[in-house]
C-alpha cells in the first residue's frame, strides 16, 4: 500500500516522518512493587493500587486511597515519582494487563503495589500529561496482549513491555494532542456530573411525590390507602423447562436481569425460550409488573418493572412472578412501579423478607402491603414528571456515549499520526469534522 505524503513505515504501522517508533526500553526503567502481608495494610504511607490504575490514566494523588506501612527502606525503593508511568501486571484476563496510568502530581511519601510494574523515565522526551493517553491505541495494546503469558491469570513484566514499540511525536506536538485529549476528557467529567444530578433531582422529585410529600398543580383529592392485592392479581413465570428449552424457539422471555435491573422492561433483556404448543405458560402483557421472587440481600427482594409495550409470546423466567392490574381504567401500574422502587416501598418491602443466605418473598404477604394511592389522573401525572426527568437523562446519557466515541476516534487518530493538529485551538473542531 502506498504511504501518504510526508509519512514513513515502521513495525507499527505508518506514521509521520517527524515521529519517532521507539521501543519502551529505550524509555523507561522497569520495577515490581511492593509486597507486603495483609496485615500492614488500610494505615500508614499512600499507595498506587492496581484499581487506581485501571480506572484512573491520569493520576492525581487525591484519587489514591490504598495506605501501606512501610519502612524508610521500602519507601526509597518503592517511591513513586512526577511523571512516572504504572502498569497493571496481571488481571483475569490479557485484555486487562498493561493498562497505563502517568502519575501528573509531585508524589512524596508514596509508594505502588505489587501488582502493577513501575516504569520509571530514563529522560525527557515524553510530556506527563501525553503520557496518560499514549498507551491505549490499539496497535500498542495488540503488543501487550501478543507478548503476555498466560497459565491461571494473565501476567506481563517488564522485559516484555520493554519491547513494545511507541509512536513518539516531538514534545512540542505531544502537548498539543495531550491537551486536546484533556479538553475532552473534561467534557465527558462535566456532562457525567450533570447525569448523577438529574439522577439524584430525579430520586428526590419521586420520593415526594409517589409518597404525595409533594403535590402536583392541580390536584389535592386526598388519598386513599390499598392492598396491593385489591388491585390486581399475580401470576407464576415459566414452568417445566430444562436447560435444552432455553436458547432456542420462536417465544422468548423476560430475564431475571431484565426485571431487576430497570422500572421499564428493556427488549434488549429478553432471551429465547422453546414453548410447545400443548404447553400452558403464563404469557406477559403490555401493563403488567414483574417482580423478582428472592434475591442475595433483603433490601432487593421484589424489586419490581413494568411491561409497556405488547410482545408476542412473551414470557418470564421462572424466578419471578407477574403482576396484572384488575382495572388499568383505575390505576396506573407505572406508578405502583416507582413507589415499590423508592425508599418508602423498599422498606415495606424489605419487612417481608425471609431467608439467611438468600431472600425470598411470599407473594401472599406481599398482596397485604398496603400503599397511599391518588387518583389515576394524578397517578399518571406524577409518572409523566418522572418520565420526563428519566427522558432527560437518557438524552444526557446519549450525549456521553457519542462523546466518548469521539474521544475513542480521535486517540486512534491522534496517537497514531493520522490525524496532525494544526493548530492547538482549532485540534477540537478539525477532529470533530474528521470523526463525522
Amino acid at each position: 500500500m502506498d504511504l501518504r505524503p510526508g509519512y514513513k513505515q515502521t513495525e507499527i504501522g505508518p506514521i509521520p516522518e517527524d515521529w519517532d517508533a521507539v521501543p519502551l526500553g529505550d524509555l523507561f526503567t522497569f520495577k515490581n512493587g511492593l509486597n507486603k502481608a495483609k496485615k500492614y495494610f488500610g494505615y500508614g504511607t499512600p499507595i498506587v493500587n492496581y484499581m487506581d490504575v485501571f480506572r484512573h490514566p491520569g493520576l492525581r494523588l487525591d484519587r489514591v486511597e490504598g495506605r501501606v506501612d512501610v519502612s524508610k527502606s521500602e519507601l526509597e525503593a518503592f517511591e513513586v515519582r512526577k511523571g512516572d508511568v504504572f502498569f497493571t501486571r496481571t488481571s483475569e484476563t490479557v485484555e486487562e494487563i498493561g493498562v497505563a496510568a502517568a502519575m501528573l502530581d509531585p508524589a512524596e511519601d508514596t509508594v505502588f503495589s505489587g501488582f502493577v510494574l513501575r516504569a520509571r523515565p530514563t529522560g525527557d522526551r515524553l510530556d506527563d500529561l501525553f503520557k496518560a493517553y499514549c498507551f491505549s491505541p490499539r496497535y500498542f495494546r495488540r503488543q501487550v496482549v501478543a507478548r503476555a503469558t498466560y497459565t491461571t491469570r494473565a501476567l506481563t513484566n517488564g522485559r516484555s513491555l520493554s519491547a513494545a514499540i511507541l509512536a513518539v511525536p516531538p514534545v512540542a506536538e505531544q502537548r498539543a494532542i495531550a491537551q486536546a485529549l484533556l479538553d475532552i476528557d473534561i467534557s465527558i467529567a462535566r456532562l457525567a456530573e450533570l447525569i448523577a444530578k438529574k439522577r439524584d433531582l430525579r430520586t428526590g422529585a419521586m420520593q415526594r411525590l409517589v409518597t404525595g410529600k409533594t403535590r402536583l398543580p392541580g390536584f389535592s383529592s386526598p388519598w386513599e390507602e390499598k392492598m396491593i392485592g385489591e388491585i390486581g392479581r399475580t401470576y407464576g413465570g415459566l414452568t417445566g423447562k430444562t436447560k435444552t428449552d432455553f436458547g432456542l424457539g420462536q417465544a422468548r422471555y423476560v430475564t431475571f436481569m431484565g426485571v431487576v435491573g430497570a422500572s421499564i422492561i428493556e427488549p434488549s433483556s429478553f432471551d429465547l425460550v422453546h414453548i410447545r404448543p400443548t404447553e400452558k405458560q403464563n404469557r406477559v402483557l403490555k401493563g403488567d409488573i414483574l417482580f423478582n421472587g428472592s434475591s442475595e440481600t433483603p433490601e432487593e427482594v421484589a424489586l419490581c418493572a413494568f411491561m409497556d409495550e405488547d410482545h408476542a409470546e412473551l414470557y418470564l423466567n421462572s424466578f419471578c412472578f407477574g403482576f396484572r392490574l384488575i382495572d388499568p381504567r383505575e390505576q396506573d401500574g407505572r406508578f405502583l412501579v416507582h413507589y415499590l422502587r423508592c425508599d418508602a416501598g423498599r422498606r415495606l418491602v424489605k419487612e417481608l423478607a425471609q431467608g439467611s443466605t438468600r431472600y425470598n418473598i411470599s407473594k401472599k404477604a406481599l398482596m397485604k402491603v398496603a400503599i397511599p394511592m391518588p387518583e389515576k389522573a394524578e397517578q399518571v401525572a406524577i409518572v409523566k414528571t418522572i418520565e420526563d426527568f428519566d427522558l432527560e437523562i437518557a438524552t444526557l446519557k446519549t450525549r456521553l456515549e457519542k462523546t466518548r466515541a469521539l474521544k475513542q476516534g480521535m486517540m486512534q487518530a491522534l496517537l497514531t499520526g493520522r490525524v496532525r493538529l494544526p493548530v492547538q485551538g482549532e485540534a477540537l473542531d478539525a477532529l470533530e469534522v474528521a470523526h463525522a
